[in-house]
């Protein structure tokens, strides 16, 4: 049986030179979280405090936040796609993103004056469903590209916003580079979640429209008396999303920052490659995992850049990590919430679970100073965006130990 290998970033909290995050900032992010408002559709997810599985865990909490509530598209990557593609528009019209909502974005009088864009996008699924769903609201048209190996369910709602969408013959990294290259080839935009030489400022809006998650997190925490949590788990792909956050966690909490640790899937794991070679590195290959959200190999320099500068610790997780985390969040103790979660929702949560109750990891225990006072965040992004595999692991055991 694989086991869970994992990094502690001895930098994360030497004082010195680090990362520039005031793109995170609270103001910053109440940028996206105001256009977001604007969304007819628009309410904070829950965050579901788990109070009988903390208690059992032996931590005072246990907070998921539940992204399969967002927009009615289970997942959270189309607060990224729907900020990136609104900041893109106003800039076309030369407005600021405060000036614009949706529904001017996809009036009559605006369509004319921008005429036809088509937005190009490569996806594992819920960014593209996101970017697709953006698109077609706005009276636009959106072409998507999906790995191999990529689900038929996952496409078909893709396609079912309105996308000219394929399963490549590619992985992700490589449908990314057609989608680019298409894009150049017929005039159309890239809306990706990854940057690279030449493209940093549309990955920069996607990872501070996937703030308001965040920051609605903060608010509802307070709701519930906590200042802080003193522990955040945040799964990576590329890392947009876990840098981001991370982003927001170094701004928001400078004097009191929680210990935050990133998660992947072994076979993808370039977030956790990097760290173990304190350089960026590149995963290659298919990538196949449970996780299909995050099977990316090639991370996002911008979140690396915060990662490698604040993140306490990295992880790199067997499948069945992931697994159990769907079981624990699927099936609560007593008066807790049910949190359905997918494969890449449910990672930290099983890794969380691992943790607490693994004792080949009490070691990692006790390097993260987890204990009875830990109040511990972790977000799902996703619900059962895969229905067929989710029952197959829920009901039938898929990738147990």
């Amino acid at each position: 049986m694989e086991n869970v290998r994992w990094i502690i970033n001895d930098n994360s909290r030497v004082s010195g030179e680090k990362a520039n995050v005031d793109a995170f900032s609270r103001n910053e992010i109440s940028k996206a979280r105001n256009f977001h408002k604007k969304f007819d559709i628009y309410e904070p997810t829950p965050l579901a405090r788990l109070t009988e599985l903390s208690a059992k865990l032996g931590v005072k909490e246990f907070l998921v936040k539940d992204e399969s509530k967002r927009f009615g598209l289970n997942a959270f990557k189309v607060l990224g796609g729907s900020y990136a593609i609104g900041n893109f528009l106003a800039e076309k019209l030369e407005k600021n993103i405060d000036e614009v909502d949706f529904d001017m974005l996809k009036s009559k009088e605006t369509k004319e004056k921008l005429g036809d864009i088509t937005f190009y996008t490569a996806t594992d699924g819920n960014h593209g469903r996101g970017v697709a769903w953006a698109a077609n609201q706005l009276g636009q048209k959106s072409v998507v590209y999906m790995p191999k190996g990529s689900s038929q369910y996952r496409l078909d709602k893709i396609k079912a916003e309105g996308a000219d969408a394929s399963i490549t013959d590619m992985n992700y990294d490589e449908a990314v580079r057609l989608a680019d290259k298409n894009a150049k080839a017929t005039g159309g935009e890239v809306i990706q979640d990854t940057a690279w030489e030449g493209y940093v400022k549309v990955p920069m809006w996607i990872m501070q429209g996937y703030g308001t998650l965040m920051l609605e997190a903060v608010e509802q925490m307070k709701e519930y008396g906590i200042d802080a949590p003193t522990h955040v788990f945040l799964q990576a792909g590329v890392g947009a999303m876990a840098g981001a956050v991370q982003g927001m966690i170094a701004s928001i909490y400078p004097e009191n920052r929680p210990i935050t640790t990133i998660v992947e899937p072994e076979v993808a794991n370039c977030i956790f490659r990097s760290a173990e070679n304190k350089k960026m590195t590149n995963v290659t290959g298919d990538m196949f995992t449970i996780m299909a959200g995050l099977a990316c190999g090639e991370p996002n320099p911008i979140g690396w850049d915060i990662m490698k500068d604040y993140s306490d610790a990295f992880i790199s997780c067997p499948e069945y990590v992931a697994a159990d985390g769907m079981r624990v969040l699927g099936n609560p103790l007593g008066n807790d919430p049910k949190v359905i979660s997918g494969e890449s929702g449910a990672v930290t949560s099983g890794i969380v679970y691992e943790i607490l109750t693994d004792e080949n990891l009490k070691e990692l225990k006790e390097k993260l100073k987890i204990d009875e006072n830990s109040k511990i965040l972790v977000i799902s992004t996703e619900g059962d965006t895969d229905p067929d595999n989710y029952r197959k692991i829920v009901w039938d055991g898929e990738f147990s130990r």
